[in-house]
């Protein structure tokens, strides 16, 4: 029967063409993907005189590891560095408080003036007062030029709390009714019971978080002057946009010119190494959230 019913459906199980077919679309899409991460080493190991010009497709030519060493001996990227781990820190542990403490509340069904509380959210997600306010109010909180600058504008999320509302919503409402019958407060709740069975959306949270402050570079070349607080992402702009050097007012004889052509070279090169070192930490730390990734994202979206 159960073939029959595939039969006529026009899919049966382990049909060799099927199978063919979604192994080449899978194979189109991660080669789409992995190329761009794989094309940056391989030019990051090349030499500059190859990796300037951008006709490395395959392997390295020219191997070259002068670029790593620049990097990881430079004292303002492991500054760089430092300063966008506490970005990342902070901001994910303040991002997770102000999301979990918000989106509890919204979900007791006996709170006054819940509904009005979720649409004067929502209002704010949608229409923003943007940049020049945010601009004049880090400004006058003297937040100009420290590290709060970035790290209390980034601790919350109104999407965010969105999304944990709906996942705290699927969670039955036997269960918060069970634990008041024993004597379990609000916080007993939600510590024992909403958070442990909260854990996909929380990592999902946590990881668009992460990889949000890690690449995020606006919010710090706005606020952030002072090279001592800069993230990793400035580093990595400046060496890609304002790296320059004048050779034809500058230098005197042709032995100085030859020589800044060279190093024009190396600089053009040590992009990329900067770059795809920018990117471990990020591939190395994706993997333990992945598990959590799908089922967050899509029971978070099911229920409101």
């Amino acid at each position: 029967m159960k073939k029959r019913i595939d039969k006529k459906k026009g899919i049966r199980e382990g049909n060799l063409f099927a199978t063919i077919l979604i192994y080449f679309f899978a194979a189109c899409i991660a080669f789409i993907t992995i190329y761009p991460v794989y094309y940056v080493l391989i030019l990051s190991l090349s030499s500059p005189e190859y990796a300037v010009t951008m006709r490395v497709y395959w392997w390295p030519k020219g191997f070259y590891l002068d670029g790593y060493a620049r990097v990881l001996k430079d004292t303002q990227f492991w500054f760089s560095f430092r300063n966008t781990v506490l970005y990342v820190v902070s901001q994910l542990v303040l991002m997770l408080i102000t999301c979990t403490l918000t989106a509890y509340p919204l979900t007791v069904k006996g709170l006054k003036g819940r509904k009005i509380l979720t649409t004067y959210l929502l209002i704010p997600m949608y229409f923003s007062g943007g940049i020049i306010p945010s601009y004049l109010l880090v400004l006058n909180l003297g937040l100009y030029n420290t590290p709060f600058a970035l790290i209390l504008t980034g601790s919350f999320s109104i999407w965010y709390i969105i999304l944990v509302k709906s996942y705290f919503s699927t969670i039955p409402e036997s269960l918060r009714e069970a634990a008041k019958m024993d004597g379990a407060n609000h916080w007993k709740i939600l510590l024992s019971i909403y958070l442990p069975a909260s854990k996909p959306i929380l990592a999902v949270i946590a990881l668009y978080t992460i990889v949000g402050v890690w690449n995020g570079w606006f919010s710090a070349f706005l606020y952030l002057t002072k090279v001592e607080w800069q993230p990793l992402q400035l580093y990595l702009r400046r060496i890609l946009v304002e790296n320059s050097v004048k050779l034809a007012d500058t230098l005197l004889t042709e032995a100085e010119r030859l020589a800044a052509q060279k190093e024009l070279l190396v600089n053009s090169q040590l992009k990329y190494t900067v770059i795809f070192v920018s990117m471990i930490p990020m591939m190395i730390l994706y993997p333990f959230f992945q598990k959590f990734f799908v089922k967050g994202v899509m029971l978070g979206s099911l229920k409101e």
